[in-house]
């Protein structure tokens, strides 16, 4: 079997040395332990799935970095890098393993752009796809909905405090009402933080975890198997992750189930993990990836059979807060019933036992008794659950008026930030003022002193020039004298 690097499960390959993209299918029997090749060929029925007309017989395309999920008898093989493509939005093909054919799907609505190193998780008639890398390298959080009914996309969108744009991380369903993402990375690091979306009410949550710490992953895979959620494979950049972990994920416990050294195949990213059942046993498959070079090993662990336990709903602290007294309430009636039953009990066998002439009177008084009893209790119930009701509906209002005085606050908040703006300017502005006003203040003092020397040299200048002119008296004087010269 050649070697392979992100392909999705133990049928299908993707990249394989060189970057080279490969469109082999190979299945592997696990009776014969033998690989066989997959012969495909284009559909020729277009009538079903909204299926696109495949002309000639043009291979599969080769991909790598996309998602494929078994659903009904066919496998669809959704989003993905591919060379050939030149569409920008995602691509969704099928695989019919009755007919051994294959086709491009039609889809409608508001189709994701493509991208590859998403995740893609089956809920019901349903995928869901979360974020991933578009064709220019950038990192994507949106969250899509395929519907396998219709083939009608839709974004959808969420509360706020989800996870950080990533891709290669693994996401899984728990409980058809919760979807886990962990792990994955950016292009400067890689995560080992647990997200939980309520899949009801679209709210994201990171819930607190227990028992073995787990190192940031990326390119690893993931296999939900009843609670417990099983991650083999993936690495940080630096090496590969050679802990096979486990969480358990009704509690929220994280275990290391065994580990490898770090040349071991499975210390690997890109690897593809998927599950079996033989003989009413089931089994956990680990095929190819790459660490330094690519693998085509395939590995088996058989899960530790583990009690299991009812799905836990997990609730907000409001709702939670709400519900307490519901429960109580309800521990209060079954105690009751139970009460009851033993008293219906007790009253059988001593009917059986009685001597004749005895009476149950008191029993049957007794059991009137705890019914009504029980009656009251089941009044309060509906009075708290009314009461719960109430309070839903007042914290729904709470939440409204919340959001609407966030908003009012981040605009008084602008406001404030462009008034905080506008003073800094005025106050430059009125320090140039300042200072042009101190250099006016010195030119005027200067101006008055050369005024003051002007003053006194025009003074000097008069005096001087009376002194030489002698007055009028000297010019009579002086004229006389011409006179009597003459």
């Amino acid at each position: 079997m050649p070697r392979r690097w992100f392909k999705t499960s133990c049928t299908w390959s993707g990249e394989a040395g060189m970057g080279a993209l490969c469109q082999m299918f190979r299945f592997f029997d696990f009776r014969t332990s033998k690989w066989s090749a997959l012969l495909l060929s284009p559909s020729r029925d277009s009538n079903q799935l909204n299926l696109e007309n495949n002309a000639g017989n043009q291979p599969f395309p080769a991909l790598a970095s996309h998602s494929m999920v078994k659903w009904r008898n066919m496998l669809l093989v959704v989003a993905g890098n591919s060379r050939a493509s030149t569409s920008n939005k995602v691509s969704v093909w099928f695989i019919d393993l009755e007919t051994n054919s294959w086709s491009a799907v039609d889809t409608y609505g508001k189709v994701p752009m493509a991208r590859g190193g998403q995740s893609v998780t089956l809920v019901g008639s349903r995928l869901i796809m979360f974020g991933g890398e578009d064709n220019k390298r950038r990192l994507l959080s949106d969250l899509h909905v395929l519907d396998l009914e219709t083939m009608i996309w839709e974004e959808v969108k969420t509360e706020k405090g989800g996870p950080a744009p990533r891709y290669d991380h693994s996401a899984a369903v728990y409980a058809e009402h919760y979807l886990l993402i962990f792990g994955g990375s950016s292009h400067s690091t890689c995560f080992n933080d647990l997200y939980l979306l309520d899949l009801q009410t679209l709210e994201w949550s990171q819930p607190d975890t227990q028992g073995a710490h787990i190192t940031p992953r990326s390119g690893h895979a993931g296999m939900m198997i009843d609670e417990d959620w099983y991650i083999v494979g993936g690495g940080d950049n630096a090496s590969g992750s050679t802990d096979t972990i486990v969480m358990n994920a009704s509690k929220f416990v994280w275990s290391v189930v065994t580990s490898v050294s770090v040349r071991d195949p499975l210390a690997c990213e890109g690897l593809t993990l998927c599950s079996t059942t033989v003989d009413g046993e089931k089994f956990l498959i680990a095929f190819g990836g790459y660490n330094g070079k690519y693998n085509n090993e395939i590995f088996v662990m058989k899960p530790k059979p583990r009690n299991f336990v009812q799905p836990r709903l997990f609730q907000s602290p409001a709702a939670a807060a709400a519900a307490a007294s519901v429960k109580a309430a309800y521990a209060a009636i079954t105690a009751t019933d139970e009460k009851t039953k033993d008293i219906v009990a007790t009253d059988d066998l001593d009917v059986k036992r009685a001597e004749p002439g005895s009476s149950s009177k008191e029993m049957v008084a007794e059991i009137d008794a705890l019914n009504g009893e029980k009656g009251e209790l089941e009044s309060r119930l509906a009075e708290v659950r009314t009461e719960n009701s109430k309070l839903k509906d007042k914290l729904d209002v709470v939440k409204l008026s919340h959001n609407e005085l966030t908003k009012e606050l981040r605009s008084v908040e602008n406001q404030l930030a462009a008034e905080g703006s506008r003073c800094q300017k005025l106050e430059s502005q009125i320090a140039a003022a300042h200072k042009r006003l101190e250099s006016a203040s010195s030119l005027e003092n200067e101006l008055e002193a050369l005024q003051q020397q002007i003053s006194q040299a025009e003074q000097t200048m008069t005096t001087s020039q009376r002194r030489k002119s002698g007055g009028v008296w000297k010019w009579v004087g002086g004229s006389a004298e011409v006179s009597d010269n003459e």
